[in-house]
């Protein structure tokens, strides 16, 4: 039976990009660490990807390595953040820059959802609010 690259990136990389550096070998067994934890109801992690500790070369491996996901999700507020998934599940990898594209922050975070997406409360209740004024708003002119 093959090995398909979308099944196993981190040996596809291998076979295209020689081999993993030490630094992305331990981040990856990290990685596999905190998604057991998360697995076994633990705590979600984060991995900081913009350390002196984490060169563009060795993010450029690991991203390799972990592979593509089927999600992309874009937030603007005073810049932008993504929010990729990998082709690991509960591996999400998270980039914010500010408004002139300059990277602030890079990490991965090991979760079932990436933090940043669920809404409080207080955010529903305000969601709630503004389209119960926006239907007052367009019963005025609705038959």
């Amino acid at each position: 039976m093959a090995i398909s690259a979308l099944e196993h990136p981190v040996l596809d990389s291998m076979r295209t990009g020689g081999a993993l550096g030490a630094r992305v070998t331990a981040m990856l067994a990290e990685i596999a660490a905190l998604l057991e934890q998360v697995a076994a109801g633990g705590e979600a992690g984060q991995i900081e990807l913009c350390g002196p500790a984490c060169s563009k070369q060795t993010r450029a491996q690991l991203l390799q390595a972990l592979g593509p996901g089927e999600v992309l999700i874009r937030l603007n507020a005073d810049g932008e953040s993504t929010i990729r998934e990998t082709s690991v599940q509960g591996v999400w990898w998270n980039e914010h820059t500010d408004r002139y594209g300059n990277l602030l922050a890079a990490f991965l975070e090991v979760a079932r959802v990436p933090a940043i997406l669920p809404v409080d409360s207080e955010q529903l209740r305000r969601g709630a609010e503004r389209l119960r004024a926006d239907l007052q708003t367009v019963s005025k002119y609705v038959d």
